[in-house]
């Protein structure tokens, strides 16, 4: 199908884009983006730099996407920025590609939400199914897993892992690595228990779910050391993978530092 391209807009040469694209008043595609089949940029959006833009996503009026990063040290490498399918960018969102100093790309799943003023920075690994609510920000080089929630007004500095299914409340500033199916609040960020919410939301089964919460309990004891409760909760629950996500998160982070319960344990 031929694409619909307001007369307004400018299409670099060299730019790739699917079927049935919809290129809105005053847009500007860079000469090496490439577009999916279905993708709409409503009007005045600009995708430039090395930008793949996924099948049926959407940029909204005033998003940059594929700028240069905001890194001092970022000299002109051919980074690239990645994004999935069905995934809606709004109004006002900043999106940089990768640096030579993280892996050289950012990218980010499918399915995702990407409200009014986020900025996602350089370097970043974003799942799918993620919502990121308004002016939620990400530092470069933060990893996000699939289906995590971002209330309005949070964020991560550099290096932040936040692990699947975790919800970060408003106003939250995480700073050090989240576990699988935690929630978060505050500033700095506190571990405040389960996303019990979203775990129900998303149809795991309440066995599942007894589980987690208790093995979390043991994590977060009192009781000897971190490596100790986890290594118990991995031996009592070997098979449910709830509990193994969240052994394996606090095994791989290894020395780095955890967002933990304001009393160093919690309640789930």
């Amino acid at each position: 199908m031929p694409h619909n391209i307001h007369p307004t807009a400018i299409v670099e040469d060299g730019a790739v884009l699917g079927a049935d694209v919809v290129v809105g008043p005053f847009c500007v595609v860079g000469s090496d983006v490439k577009l999916g089949d279905g993708v709409q940029l409503i009007s005045h959006a600009v995708v430039t730099g090395r930008t793949t833009l996924g099948a049926r996503s959407t940029v909204f009026p005033f998003a940059s996407i594929g700028h240069r990063p905001q890194d001092l040290k970022y000299a002109g490498e051919p980074s690239t920025l990645e994004i999935g399918e069905n995934t809606t960018i709004r109004e006002h969102v900043t999106i940089n590609p990768g640096t030579a100093g993280g892996g050289m790309i950012t990218k980010i799943g499918d399915n995702c939400l990407i409200m009014i003023g986020v900025h996602i920075g350089h370097d970043c690994i974003v799942g799918n199914h993620v919502v990121m609510s308004n002016n939620v920000t990400f530092a470069g080089h933060c990893r996000i897993d699939d289906y995590v929630v971002m209330s309005g007004y949070s964020g991560a500095t550099q290096f932040v892992h936040i692990g699947a299914h975790a919800f970060v409340g408003g106003l939250t500033k995480v700073e050090k690595h989240l576990i699988p199916y935690g929630a978060a609040v505050g500033n700095p960020a506190e571990l405040s228990g389960l996303n019990l919410v979203g775990l129900k939301r998303r149809g795991f089964d309440r066995e599942a779910i007894h589980n987690l919460r208790t093995a979390y309990r043991m994590i977060f004891a009192s009781e000897g050391t971190l490596r100790e409760r986890v290594d118990d909760a991995a031996a009592i629950f070997p098979k449910d993978e709830l509990v193994q996500d969240v052994v394996a998160f606090i095994v791989n982070a290894k020395d780095s530092p955890l967002t933990l319960p304001r009393n160093g344990h919690g309640d789930a």
